[in-house]
């Protein structure tokens, strides 16, 4: 019987060389509403049958994204690679929005935390429905995984 779902998540910790608390608390957001609900459905068919549940594992080297997807027993399935080159400029557009945002929640009104999570959340949902165009006929998912996803990909690129 298909599950398609992500079960367990992995970040490739060697990427990341530093996050504030602010980050690290998006990033266990992000895991935790991951975990909870998403769609999550690789198109090729394995030999088996096998259609989930998935362990995930992210990373990303020279540039590119690596989704490695294994079996709930952690046996290895495959591994999807993507450019991130249309990514640059909606990870660094979120990078700039995010920053201004903690920076309000600290200091601003709550009509102008309202304004700037607004365009945060704008941000945040075109770079979801990129990735749910980069994946299309590679992984089927639903746009509040892929918005999930854009986060933890953002979280892979913070260098300090």
């Amino acid at each position: 019987m298909a599950d398609p779902r992500i079960i367990h998540v992995d970040l490739d910790e060697r990427t990341i060389l530093w996050r504030s608390a602010d980050v690290e608390q998006e990033r266990r957001i992000a895991i935790f509403d991951l975990i909870e609900d998403n769609r999550f459905a690789p198109q090729r068919v394995h030999p088996d049958g096998y259609a989930g549940p998935y362990r995930v594992a992210l990373s990303v080297e020279e540039g590119r994204l690596a989704i490695a997807i294994r079996r709930e027993d952690d046996t290895p399935l495959e591994t999807l690679v993507l450019a991130l080159g249309r990514f640059r400029r909606p990870i660094r557009d979120y990078f700039a929005i995010c920053d201004s945002y903690y920076q309000a929640i600290r200091a601003a009104t709550p009509q102008q935390i309202e304004t700037i999570d607004m365009a945060r959340r704008g941000i945040h949902n075109q770079a979801a429905e990129l990735l749910m165009e980069r994946l299309e006929g590679k992984i089927e998912v639903d746009f509040d995984t892929a918005r999930r996803l854009f986060t933890l990909i953002c979280v892979l690129h913070i260098r300090g």
